[in-house]
């Protein structure tokens, strides 16, 4: 008996074979929803592991009896804090943090936009072997040159001093902060500054004027970006100072670690506590301005 074709089957047969859905058609979409819940899994156990350390400290610093588990407190108490609220503990450590940190990164923002513009303005062959040597000196462990920097010190009377600490810090900041000023220096339309020239001004008048105002929120982050780095820098002040009392904060939290393994849980959460607080205000007063001024800078674009 012959095989009737496709052809000359009736329409309702074949209209219900066309519009059977395969079966891999399907399996995108099931496949699809695996991963998305694959990727959901994954990130919440890197969000567990951000949070799991940000629970302890925040409950450890309010219990009398902190130790290694994340626990709710029988009792809720501020004795930590004051515990550690003392000028010995606390003030001294971070006066001398915001000394160190507030002067290294000043003086990083300025010499690497004094630096930066030269590099984003003019054409030349030296401009990549620079930026190609100052990228290579960002992968030097601090590690590495802190032996030769140590016997410099030593030679030129910078050891156990404040300003000298200070050069370090914003020595080994300026590579990188260099290659971010520049990176946001190239964004600023070179025209307004051939005005600015066409009237009268100077390079320097127009890099103050036209081009900091203008990259606010590239000068922004390379400030914010140099403070956490030195803010929270151990190895640097560990080694370039001597003197207890000039010590930051970052070097005396070691303090509360005993010699014999016996740990202050409680208080070391309550001094973290407040030793990040600088770093977090320092964020929440430049996230506010940032959005006015990349507002400004893509308006001056456009």
């Amino acid at each position: 008996m012959p095989v009737k074709s496709l052809a000359h089957a009736p329409r309702s047969t074949r209209t219900a074979r066309s519009t059977r859905t395969p079966r891999s058609a399907r399996t995108p979409r099931s496949r699809h929803a695996s991963h998305r819940l694959a990727a959901d899994a994954g990130l919440l156990v890197v969000a567990a592991a951000f949070i799991l350390p940000l629970a302890w400290v925040v409950l450890s610093s309010l219990d009398p009896k902190a130790d290694l588990r994340v626990r709710l407190p029988d009792s809720l108490t501020l004795d930590n804090y004051d515990q550690v609220l003392t000028p010995e503990i606390t003030f001294t450590p971070l006066l001398n943090s915001l000394l160190l940190c507030g002067g290294g990164t000043l003086l990083t923002v300025v010499c690497a936009a004094l630096a930066a513009y030269p590099l984003s303005r003019y054409r030349s062959r030296l401009n990549r072997p620079f930026m190609l040597t100052i990228l290579f000196a960002t992968s030097l462990p601090i590690t590495a040159i802190m032996v030769p920097v140590y016997a410099l010190f030593v030679q030129v009377d910078l050891i156990d001093t404040m300003q000298g600490t200070i050069f370090f810090f914003a020595a080994s900041q300026l590579p990188f902060a260099i290659w971010l000023m520049k990176n946001f220096m190239d964004g600023v339309p070179k025209e307004l500054e051939e005005a600015a020239w066409t009237d009268g001004a100077s390079s320097f008048q127009s890099l103050l004027r036209i081009v900091l105002p203008l990259m606010g929120p590239g000068v922004a982050v390379v400030t914010v970006f140099s403070f956490v780095m030195m803010w929270g820098n151990f190895f640097v002040p560990f080694m370039l100072l001597l003197t207890p009392e000039q010590m930051p904060a970052s070097v005396s939290i070691n303090d509360f670690f005993g010699n014999k393994g016996t740990v202050v849980y409680g208080q070391l959460a309550a001094f973290s506590i407040l030793y990040s607080t600088p770093v977090i205000l320092l964020y929440v007063l430049v996230s506010r301005k940032l959005g006015g001024g990349f507002a400004l800078g893509g308006a001056v674009k456009g």
